[in-house]
């Protein structure tokens, strides 16, 4: 595994790739690796020739009161990590690598920022956008992956590559989940013993409410509520649903509806989601 830092090093080494027309699969981090991460490695190694990680912490996705300072940095542990999981190139660049003259030019996000995280989270998605347009720009990949866990982030990332001709293809992957249901998360860790134990009653209060089989989203989003407020530690950041994947207001549950939560825990704000598919079922 080739280990570089500097966006002109990159370049050097993508260089005699790309003339040997290898396909570049992008797996996009901000590190503390995870099985969630490890999925994504693992299908961008079976479907491409060459696999590039990036790891960097990105200052314009956390808002003032966030945990950018304390988003956890382990470098040398993620090095061990890609390096197992088959990873040919990882590039983990300084933040004035990334903006070299600092945020000059930023993206805004339009369609779907404003509601579930980016509507406590303003400028948020801008963030992620233009980090994430700045690494495609960077590395180039063929096909580019990431967890449907973050589905709003998939939505917008894909709507990007298409609103500016990127030729690049957006692939989601599967939510990885511990055995008892929560999604894995950078920020499980930070969970105490007794919220972990709680935590894996926010994906089961979704699927309960797919099971209901009903067509009034305002009560999925109520049973969803109630649930969540049953559990006796933390508070609901939201508990929404979207048509999916424009994430617009629904006026009638037809097609993919996205219902979805975030709930703040004493030290770590987790979000989940269940995709319900009203013409085949659950999804």
């Amino acid at each position: 595994m080739i280990s570089v830092s500097v966006v002109k090093e990159l370049q050097q080494v993508l260089g005699p790739i790309r003339a040997e027309n290898k396909t570049i699969g992008f797996v996009a981090t901000m590190g503390a690796l995870h099985e969630g991460h490890q999925s994504l490695m693992k299908q961008a190694k079976q479907t491409c020739d060459i696999l590039i990680v990036s790891i960097f912490v990105n200052p314009l996705q956390f808002g003032p009161n966030e945990d950018f300072d304390s988003y956890p940095r382990q470098l040398e542990q993620d090095k061990k990590i890609t390096k197992s999981a088959g990873c040919d190139v990882l590039f983990h660049p300084k933040e004035l690598d990334v903006y070299p003259d600092g945020p000059t030019q930023t993206i805004h996000v339009n369609q779907g920022a404003s509601v579930l995280c980016g509507k406590s989270r303003p400028g948020h998605f801008d963030g992620v956008a233009t980090v994430v347009l700045k690494l495609l720009s960077i590395v180039r990949p063929h096909k580019a992956f990431f967890g449907q866990k973050d589905a709003q982030q998939l939505a917008i990332l894909k709507q990007l590559s298409k609103e500016f001709f990127l030729p690049v293809q957006i692939i989601g992957c599967p939510t990885v989940r511990e055995k008892d249901g929560l999604a894995k998360s950078s920020r499980n860790m930070r969970l105490t013993r007794n919220e972990r134990e709680l935590a894996p009653k926010l994906y089961q209060a979704l699927q309960e409410a797919a099971d209901l089989s009903v067509y009034n989203v305002n009560e999925l989003i109520a049973y969803v509520t109630t649930e969540l407020q049953r559990i006796p530690v933390g508070e609901i950041d939201y508990v929404e649903a979207y048509e999916y994947p424009s994430l617009k207001p629904i006026q009638q549950p037809v097609g993919t509806v996205i219902l979805a939560l975030a709930y703040h825990f004493s030290d770590a704000r987790l979000i989940d989601h269940i995709l319900i598919n009203y013409n085949r079922g659950d999804a």
